[in-house]
Order: C-alpha cells, then structure tokens, then sequence
C-alpha cells in the first residue's frame, strides 16, 4: 500500500468515525421517536463485578439482544462480551476462540470442528500472545512465551460471559505481555437449586462427550452453593491417523458470608493428550492434497543392529503420527473475596495458583550414540550404545520433546473507595513463576511407540548416568504492578471521566544448565519496567445513546526465549554471556472513538481505533552465521472501524452481525545482517484482514429454534514482505434445537443439532506471523510458512436434561 493510499483510507475512515459521532444523536433522537419511551429496560448490560478483579457480570437476560452474542455498554472504551444464550447453542466441545469468532476485531481460527486442537487468534493486527488472557480473574497466557491454549480452561457449559477489549486492557489487568487488548473468561456461579445435569453428544468422526454437572443448591443458612463438573471428550482427527482425548473437571463455589462481603472459588482442571495435525507448507499442499498429513507407518523403522557397523536410521517423513503428539495436564486455582471495610470501601483480593505439565511439538527424532554430555569435561562425544548392537556408532530414531513444567503462584488486591462522585482503586498484582523446560529423550519400540508419551519415565542417560537433555532450562519470571485509577461521574452520571496509571515490572532470571545442546551453563537476569497511563471519557448524548473515548499505552516484556539459544553469545573462554541484539520490550498506544445507541429494539456500536506498535519482536534468520534471533522489527501502525449491532427479538427472529475494516502499515525496514536490510516499510502487517464481516440469525418459536452463522475473513498476508498471500474466505455454521421438557425423571430436557462449516469450504491460515519472506531478499533466504487448513464438514446431536 502506497503512502497516498494509505492517507485516503486514514481519512475516509476518520470522516466515517466523525460522521457516526456527529449524526448519533439525530439517529439516537429517530429511535426515540420510533419506540415510545424507549429504553434498554431489561436488555442484558455488562457491569463491572463487584467480586472479581477486572471481570464483568451481566445485569439483565443475557439471551435478549442478538440472541446472547452482545451485551449494552457503559465502558470507556471498545469491548464485546458473548453470553451463555448464545454459547450454549455451539458445539458442547468448542473453545473460546470460537465463542469470539464473530466479534469485531477478531481474526481467528481453529485446527478442527470441535475445538479440542486449538487454534489461533489475532485482534488488531495484534497476536494472542499479545493479548491478555484471564479465566475468573486469573492470567493464563505462558509464563514463559505469552502462549494461549485455549483448549485447556473451560468447559463451555460452565461459563456465563466471554470478553474481549480490542484495544487497551484496564488498569487492573494482571498482565506483563498485553500490548494489545485483553480477553476475559468468567465461569458461571452454582445455581441456587439442587440439580443434576447430564449431556451426551456424538458426531463425525467418532466424536463422543459426556458432561455431567452436580450443583448443591444454597445450604449453610442460604450463604454457601457449590457445583462440581465432569467432562470426557474424545474424537478423531479430520485427516491423518490418531485423535484427541480430553477430561476436564470444574469445581466452583460461591460464599455469601453478608449482604456486602462474598467470597468466590474455582478450581479447574484439565487432562488432554491430542495427536498433533500437520501445517503444511504451500509448496506440500500443492504437491500433496488437502490432507495431507503425518505418515501412518512407522516404516522406514528401526535397523538390525550389527556390532562393528553403524546403521544411521531417518524414520519415516513426515514423522510417525505416534511420535507427534501433544499430552498436557494444568489446574487453574482461585479465591477471590470482596469485603466491605468501611462506608463505601471495599477491599478485593484473588491469590491464584496455575500449574501445569506437558510436552509438544515432534517427537521423532535421530540421536547419535557418541552425542552425550560429558559431564566431567564439558563436551559432547560421549558414547552409548543405544540399539544394544554392542558399538556406538549408530544414529538411532527416538522420542525427544519439550517438556515443560510450571508453578505459577500469584495475588490481586485492589482497595477500592467511592468518594462523591469520585471511585478511587488502588490495587497491587505479584506473581512468581518457575518455568521449567528440558528436553529428555526416550527409547522408541520397534512399533513406533515411545516409551513414555508424557517423558516422564525411561529417560535415556549419559554414561554418568544422569538424563540426556536437549535443552535444559529454568525461568523464574517475577512479575509485580502496582496501579491507581479514578473514575469520576459527573453531571448526574451523564458522564464518566477515567484516569489510570499502571507501573508493571518483569524480571526474567533465565539460567541454562550444560546440556547437549548448550554445553556451557550460564544465568542471564534483565528487569523490563514502564509506566502506562490511560485515559477515557464516556457522554451519554442521550437515554439512548452515548460517545466515548479512550487512549492508553501498553507494555509487553521479552519472552523468555529470547535470553536462550541463538538468542544469546557466549565466551567460552571467560563465560560471560551477552545478548546477539538488545532486546526492549514491546509497547503500544492504543485509541478508540465510538458512538453507541442502545434501545428496547437495537443496540448498535462504531469504534474508529488507531493501534501504535513500537519495537515489535520477531525472529530473523541470518544466512551468513546460520542464525535464528530474537530481532527488532520496528513500527506498525493499524486503524480502522469496528461496528456492532445486535437486536431484540422480533416475530421471533433475532440479528447480529459485525464489521471490522482496517489497514496496517510496517513503518521501518528491518536489518537481517550487516550488509542486508530486509524492505518492509510500506507493507501491511501479517494475519490483518482488511476487511471482515460477520452475522449470525436466529429464528425461535416456543421450544424451538434455527440459527445460521456467517463470517467472511479478507485477504491477509502470510509474510511481513507480503510476498505470501492467505485468500479470502467464508465460512458457515448452522445450529437448531427443541426442548422436549419433562421426558420421565429428567426436566429441561433439550436436543440439538449443529453443522460446522456448512459449505465445506477449504481454507488455510498461517501458523505464525513472524515469517519475514517467502522468496529470497538479497542475500537473506526464503523462510518457510506453514499452514492450519479449514477442517471440513461436520455434523453433531446433542441430549442433555437435568434431574432435580
């Protein structure tokens, strides 16, 4: 996109913007006029909860407005929220990323139908690991990396709201890598009824899930409820050989101990063990097919051993399904209690606890009998007879993955007091996590099995006896913020005046232990810190309609693997270690102006955002010293408009439908070696849509309803260089459902019926946007980018009732 380009659709889009703002009121003054003494009088709005630290709650029916897919706002800035109305009528199986697929801003997709493969999200341009992700109240993007796995959190039954703020998170935020918006998931409270819910769903690819729910009901003078939940899940993947095996459990509990003071619990748990599905690149998709996949046989497989002669063994390519798999275990644990101390002061405090357990990626792979650590000298060349052919001179396939093992204890505190029309928070977050990543090798069967997927056991040794480790690493990542903000209501709440000033502070203390891959240990301990203020204003013109305005910077600190491998130079001779580039942390400004009209028959919203990016990271490979580092790739900036419209119910028939138009721009060239600078000033940045349109439609009537869901996704760019291009797409999903009600025992009894991907369209999305170019620039090669295709058709049913 040329510069005059570039000023045309800055422009047109902030004339859009100034033309919504300036007309509101006339449109807002229409609606009034069209609905006698109109208002949102029980339409569901979001409001801040008064337990949980930066969650919302929803005041109203949830199912009103755009059948569950849009709640009324009263926030300072842009922010979607999705309810359970509309949730509970997806696939039973499905994650959050595809709750949020029709919310504005948001660009995602998902490895398969039923959401138990994960999948991938950006919003603005900005990535989900550049986004905060929170579940009740807790942070749970990696510790390490700012990944998300949302497979892992929640059992979709279970949850009330999902949020997203597509431009600044709020000032509470518990995170250190949000420098775009945030994402907020909150379980739903026990019912104050004794109940039992049962759920049985079976569909393609032998996909079988039951869920089972029991809650207490208030017991304990009406003070206490608790629910207890249970899912297994397992189906097969789309193309290839193996599957996906998922069992979750929820607890939660609410405590109303007075009128003023109530306390809040979850634990949530989470066992999944998932054969990975092949990205292929562009190149194998074209020479391969659609489904093309791991290879099913283990076949080339092991050789015979014979003693005095080295047998070099490559395995099957692309790797034995069996030996490419994704086994995790994690728990999210919470307390979050609000007490009132004095008049119109109340004390807010969540500790958290997050632990977890996994490997990932491939785990085939080759090893050479003399690749061992020795530890007395330091070097590699010792020998092990691998094959038990009597020498060690083979190259032998095993099972080796990243193993990673985390301990994440953390607390919010907020002090929160309303003076006048002045509401004072002061709050604090802390948390310490331990990241450990090794990297052990076990022996694999003749088969292809390993002999422990979860690289627990069996691990192979080095001579000394101690584990082979292929990485050997320990993170402990601090993090701490402390933050103030005033929100000040003023000509009789008509208005609202937001002012926040946010200090995080990470310090990454990584140390690399010798290992075969790094043979010299060392520790390297850099502190990342800065101070983020926002600001906000929200008018209502109106009883019906209101402008806002917000602006706030954001901060994300290094991950942690950029203070390891290539990432960093070591002299051997005196040990000191340095980085290959300084590393800085990522920040960005983030502005929204919109307009809002909220009645008894539509709510509608239009957001103008500009999005300033500074020092974004990426990884640059350097052909001269065959290096891959952690690099500055400079400026970006992203505008563009978001729209919102949901309504009510008509003769049965509710809408929603959003559009996101947007254009990004990478503002400098980026420096690959010495001599070669990459030209990307000018181009749009990777996995940013230019335009996407979604809608959903629901017809009801009585105990029946049909719903048809849409979403276009524009043309992207695969490659920072735009030298890759993903196509545009469309995809479809239709759901429909009766509640047959009292069947014997059971009551509320309810089937559905859902289609994924109605037109069994095919469509692919990268795997990363960090890939510089696709074809040679100069002296620099050309990286490789790799794809998630659209997972095909697919059918459910759904029976479910509760025994009371």
């Amino acid at each position: 996109m040329n510069k005059k380009q570039w000023m045309s659709f800055s422009k047109t889009a902030l004339s859009a913007a100034v033309a919504i703002v300036i007309a509101g009121p006339a449109l807002a003054q229409q609606s009034v006029n069209a609905a006698t003494e109109a208002s949102d009088d029980g339409m569901p709005r979001a409001k801040e909860d008064k337990v949980r630290l930066g969650t919302i709650t929803i005041v109203g029916e949830g199912g009103k407005l755009g059948a569950g897919q849009m709640l009324n706002e009263d926030a300072v800035k842009g922010r979607s929220t999705i309810t359970k109305a509309a949730v509970e009528k997806d696939l039973s199986t499905g994650n959050p990323y595809q709750a949020l697929a029709l919310l504005p801003g948001v660009n995602t997709f998902n490895h398969d139908s039923t959401g138990l493969f994960g999948g991938g999200m950006t919003v603005r341009g900005f990535g989900s690991d550049q986004l905060g992700f929170t579940v009740n109240g807790v942070p749970v993007n990696d510790s390490g990396n700012y990944a998300v796995y949302p497979q892992q959190y929640v059992d979709q039954e279970n949850v009330c709201t999902q949020s997203i703020t597509q431009g600044s998170p709020d000032v509470e935020s518990p995170h250190s890598g949000a420098t775009g918006g945030s994402v907020s998931i909150n379980s739903c409270d026990p019912e104050d009824k004794r109940r039992f819910r049962f759920g049985q769903t079976l569909g393609s690819l032998n996909l079988t899930r039951t869920f089972l729910r029991m809650d207490t009901g208030r017991f304990a003078d009406d003070k206490l409820k608790v629910f207890l939940s249970y899912s297994h899940t397992q189906a097969d993947k789309w193309k290839g050989e193996g599957q996906a095996k998922k069992d979750h459990i929820d607890f939660a509990f609410r405590w109303d101990l007075s009128p003023d003071s109530t306390v809040l619990g979850s634990v949530l748990y989470n066992r999944a063990v998932n054969n990975n599905l092949l990205a292929p690149t562009l190149a194998q998709l074209n020479s391969n097919g659609y489904k093309f996949d791991f290879s099913s046989t283990f076949t080339p497989g092991h050789l015979p051993g014979v003693n005095g002669t080295a047998q070099r063994e490559t395995g099957p390519n692309p790797s034995f399904y069996k030996l490419s798999t994704n086994p995790f275990e994690n728990v999210v644990a919470s307390v979050s209690g609000s007490f009132k101390l004095a008049e119109e002061t109340y004390l807010k405090i969540q500790p958290y606890l997050w632990k977890g357990y996994g490997t990932g990626g491939n785990q085939q792979t080759t090893l050479s009998e003399t690749a061992f650590l020795n530890t007395a000298t330091g070097k590699t060349g010792a020998g092990v007879d691998l094959n038990g052919d009597g020498d060690k001179l083979d190259t032998i396939i095993v099972a080796r993955g990243s193993v990673t093992k985390t301990s994440r204890p953390g607390v919010t505190a907020e002090l929160n007091k309303t003076l006048g029309n002045h509401q004072l928070k002061f709050g604090l977050w802390y948390e310490r996590a331990e990241h450990r990543q090794t990297q052990p090798a076990v022996a694999v069967d003749a088969n292809g099995n390993s002999a422990d997927i979860w690289l627990r056991n069996g691990h192979i040794q080095r001579p000394d006896g101690s584990d082979y480790q292929g990485r050997d690493w320990l993170s402990i990542s601090t993090a701490s913020q402390a933050y103030v903000a005033d929100n000040y209501s003023f000509m009789g709440d008509r208005g609202m005046l937001s002012l926040g000033l946010r200090v995080p502070q990470v310090t990454r203390d990584v140390s690399n232990y010798a290992n075969e891959s790094v043979t010299t240990a060392y520790n390297m301990k850099r502190s990342f810190s800065e101070v983020l203020p926002q600001m906000g204003l929200r008018f209502n013109v109106d009883k019906n309609s209101q402008v806002f305005f917000n602006v706030g910077k954001n901060f994300r600190a290094p991950p942690n693997f950029a203070f390891t491998g290539n990432n960093v130079k070591l002299n051997t001779t005196s040990g000191q270690v340095d980085l290959v580039t300084a590393t800085k942390a990522e920040t960005s400004i983030m502005t929204d102006i919109g307009f809002r009209i909220q009645n008894k028959q539509v709510s509608f919203s239009a957001t103008f955002f500009q999005a300033d990016f500074k020092d974004r990271q990426a990884n640059v490979y350097d052909a001269a010293t065959d290096r891959s580092t952690y690099a500055n790739a400079g400026r970006v900036t992203n505008r563009g408009v978001e729209l919102e419209l949901g309504s009510a119910s008509y003769k049965g028939f509710t809408a929603y439908g959003s559009m996101s138009l947007q254009k990004s721009k990478i503002l400098d060239d980026m420096s690959a070696t010495k001599n070669q600078i990459i030209p990307l000033s000018g181009k749009q940045f990777t996995l940013t849509p230019e335009t996407m349109i979604a809608t959903s439609l629901q017809y009801q009537a009585g105990p029946l309803y049909a719903r048809v869901k849409v979403k276009y996704s524009g043309k992207q760019y695969a490659t920072l260089m735009n030298d890759e291009v993903v196509p545009s797409y469309t995809t479809g999903d239709f759901a429909a459902g009766y509640t047959v009600g009292n069947v014997g025992p059971m009551s509320n009894t309810q089937l559905r019926f859902n289609v994924n991907n109605i037109s069994n369209a095919q469509y692919r999305n990268p795997n990363s946007g960090t890939v510089v170019n696709a074809k040679p620039v100069g002296t620099t090669p050309a990286g490789t980018v790799s794809y998630f295709l659209g997972a095909p058709r697919f059918f459910s049913i759904q029976l479910s009732g509760d025994f009371n």
